[in-house]
């Protein structure tokens, strides 16, 4: 059986941070001793910060299917991850020669529907995991200042866990940019409230609608909170020590953490369900000042 690859799927609507993450992370990673490589899946994504390994715009752009087709940018998108999928040998051929010795992350789109309505981009996923041996984390991020908004932290709430059900993969929320969480106002609970996702019943008394939607917004929390998957981590990218966390927890959901390791049943577990001491702050500090200093 060939060797197992690992790697993140980076997800989250626009404005999240994504092409950021990816850049930082990439970074981060390679600074620890992984072989990076960044695909870019993003056809909208013109500028990048970072080094891509295979990027859909050599496959196809998304300016030529708007004018072609006569396409907003929301249809044209639909319409590229479509191709993408009728054309994934093309993915798949690109990535075989960096599965045996790098760690892929996926940069796409920031369309939400993508993730939680169509199935194309599910269907990409799923064909690469099971072709090319691919373990993936789906990496959802969420800017954080939707915090200070109960009704924009509702919804934040219902698209992640729309998106964990549709992609049926493992999947860690990220609540981004926490440096500037309170840039749009005071937060009405402390942090763990936000990411715990636990009483939300207290939602309902700090929305401005309350009055007019209160049963709605009772209705939409008593769905969230039925389920319980949704819950976040905290990431400041230009903080080595929050980006090291955040690793932690997907190389324990993707199963990097058990690469390489022969060991009875009873250790997986006993590794499964304790903290991980990986050796991630070994490295010299001014490696790490490097790594802020890009930012």
């Amino acid at each position: 059986m060939d060797s197992l690859a690992f790697g993140q799927v980076v997800i989250g609507p626009p404005g999240s941070g994504k092409t950021t993450y990816c850049n930082g992370m990439s970074q981060f990673l390679s600074l620890i001793g992984r072989k990076v490589a960044v695909i870019n899946l993003d056809p909208a994504n013109e500028t990048l910060p970072y080094e891509c390994a295979v990027s859909i715009e050599d496959l196809i752009k998304l300016s030529d299917v708007m004018g072609e087709h006569s396409l907003g940018p929301n249809g044209g998108l639909v319409y590229c991850m479509d191709y993408l999928e009728k054309n994934i040998d093309w993915l798949e051929s690109k990535l075989k020669p960096l599965v045996k010795d790098h760690y892929l992350l996926f940069d796409f789109p920031g369309q939400v529907e993508l993730f939680f309505l169509h199935s194309n981009v599910k269907n990409v996923i799923t064909r690469l995991m099971k072709k090319l041996h691919l373990n993936l984390t789906a990496v959802h991020l969420v800017d954080s200042h939707l915090c200070s908004d109960p009704g924009k932290y509702i919804s934040a709430l219902l698209l992640s866990l729309s998106t964990m059900l549709h992609l049926e993969l493992p999947h860690v929320n990220v609540l981004s940019k926490i440096d500037l969480v309170e840039s749009c106002g005071k937060l009405d609970f402390n942090l763990d409230f936000y990411t715990d996702v636990q009483d939300l019943s207290y939602l309902r008394y700090h929305d401005d609608h309350s009055a007019k939607y209160r049963k709605l917004t009772k209705e939409l929390c008593d769905v969230i909170e039925n389920y319980s998957l949704v819950n976040f981590t905290t990431l400041d990218i230009q903080d080595k020590e929050s980006v090291g966390k955040l690793v932690k927890l997907i190389d324990k959901s993707n199963g990097y953490i058990f690469a390489g390791i022969n060991s009875s049943a009873v250790e997986f577990s006993k590794i499964a369900v304790s903290d991980v001491h990986w050796d991630y702050y070994r490295y010299p500090s001014r490696i790490f000042k490097s790594y802020v200093s890009s930012y």
